[in-house]
């Protein structure tokens, strides 16, 4: 008998992953599971959950990550042991990608803050 594990190589194939119905399911189930708190600012000692603010004032989004990369560990895609909830901007840390850039703008005064 031989099992089929699906890939997730090519973005083609990560984009239906994450708009499949199975895993809307799953994700809402480790975002209830982790009570809808960031698992990494717990451990800091921070409460970070849905529909509050995080430590820079921003609306928290939630979203769940898989510890073992997708792409790595396709096996793993929906395995409960392998996701986390994790707030945007310790999901990004954690990829090592931020959704803004700094400023290329000049300060003319040492007041400026941007």
């Amino acid at each position: 008998m031989v099992i089929y594990i699906a890939e997730y190589k090519t973005k083609e194939q990560q984009i239906n992953f994450y708009n499949s119905k199975e895993w809307k399911l799953k994700r809402e189930d480790i975002k209830k599971r982790d009570n809808y708190e960031c698992q990494w600012c717990k451990e800091e000692g921070f409460v970070t959950v849905a529909g509050g603010l995080d430590k820079n004032g921003n609306e928290v989004v939630l979203e769940v990550d898989h510890i073992k990369e997708l792409e790595d560990h396709p096996e793993l895609a929906l395995e409960d042991d392998n996701l986390r909830t994790l707030c945007k901007d310790c999901h990004n840390k954690r990829h090592e990608r931020f959704n803004y850039k700094a400023s290329k703008k000049e300060k003319k005064w040492d007041d400026e803050w941007w």
